[in-house]
């Protein structure tokens, strides 16, 4: 290292210690290597960008991976604030991939179709970007694969530096059987393509939470048996009140009360709905009400999947939510792989307060 790489890593190092302080925790052995590595990525990425298009290749990409509340997304966020250059950009992956279907939608429209579609809506969304941190990156979906696997093909091969958190080795994406050889060849660029950094380890994150993490809105939601007497506007909607919620589908909501929206499990579980259409939800209401939720062993595995998704969505956009109906864990069993990331989906129902009011 020079003087000027040196000093990066020196203060990149010096912002994660003050930030696990500040949040009152130390850093298990494997977040440690983890922030070794990602510390040596910010002195390589303090370096002119000219200096690697004339001497030496970008710096390596990263995929942090390990089990839930490992503190993968704590250790990305706080490598890309402390980060000291503007060309940088941090999603969800959720939200780029939603931004990615509509641009290569928009793009074929008005060009050829093809590979280029692709490239020309990375190009839209990335613009001049030297650093792309995604979080939480998954390829559950058969129908999403191949786009997927173009995505990936075209960051790993531009100059844009890459880090991804994954719950999953890249040997573990797709995990269905069925499909699982088409994104084989996807798995091998991205083992070939990243360094990849394992922070599974026996230290869960989230029992360290800071106090007055309660206050987010997602956990003022609630599980309940029955919502009636709950709250005034959890009274059961009437006919007259449903109304179709424009989306990346339409939506056929039971209700709409301001900022509350209201679904029966059917219409937004075991339809055809997509994450971008979740995305959609939480970007207009701030509160969502899922009725007639079933125990998930009984739904279909989309139907599970897809209530896996509105969570997570929902959890991640800090939105309200209320669940009515069983519960949605009972007598789904831990090893039957009925539900991916099912102990993601448990840790953030465990959020919501049950109240199993009678009705």
């Amino acid at each position: 290292m020079n003087h000027t790489t040196h000093e990066q890593y020196e203060a990149m190092r010096r912002h994660f210690r003050q930030d696990a302080e500040q949040r009152g925790f130390t850093l298990a052995p494997e977040q440690d290597r983890a922030v070794e590595r990602l510390s040596r990525l910010a002195a390589e990425l303090a370096a002119p960008s000219g200096l690697f298009r004339r001497s030496r290749p970008a710096p390596r990409n990263l995929y942090v991976w390990g089990p839930v509340g490992r503190g993968k997304s704590w250790l990305v966020d706080t490598f890309f604030a402390g980060l000291p250059i503007t060309r940088k950009r941090r999603l969800h992956f959720h939200d780029f991939f939603r931004a990615l279907h509509d641009g290569v939608a928009r793009e074929s429209r008005s060009h050829e179709a093809g590979h280029s579609a692709v490239d020309r809506a990375v190009d839209e969304l990335l613009g001049d970007c030297r650093l792309l941190v995604f979080d939480e990156f998954h390829a559950h979906d058969a129908g999403d694969a191949m786009l997927v696997a173009r995505l990936f093909g075209t960051l790993l091969d531009r100059r844009v530096t890459l880090v991804t958190t994954s719950n999953y080795p890249p040997a573990g994406l797709m995990p269905n059987p069925v499909y699982h050889h088409l994104f084989e060849p996807t798995i091998r660029r991205i083992e070939e393509g990243m360094d990849v950094l394992d922070v599974s380890g026996p230290t869960d994150f989230r029992r360290l939470a800071a106090p007055g993490d309660g206050s987010r809105r997602f956990a003022q939601g609630a599980r309940l048996a029955d919502g009636a007497g709950v709250l005034p506007e959890l009274s059961r909607p009437a006919p007259a009140e449903a109304v179709l919620v424009p989306g990346h589908h339409q939506l056929s909501a039971r209700a709409v009360r301001g900022d509350l929206v209201w679904f029966g499990f059917d219409a937004l579980c075991e339809s055809a709905t997509t994450v971008p259409d979740y995305l959609a939800l939480a970007e207009r209401f701030g509160t969502l009400v899922l009725d007639g939720v079933p125990p998930l062993a009984a739904c279909t595995p989309d139907g599970r999947q897809r209530f896996a998704n509105l969570v997570d969505v929902c959890c991640d956009r800090d939105i309200r939510l209320f669940l009515i109906g069983a519960d949605p864990l009972a007598g789904l069993p831990e090893d039957a792989g009925l539900l991916r990331d099912q102990d993601r989906t448990a840790s953030r129902l465990a959020m919501l307060r049950r109240a199993d009011v009678a009705g």
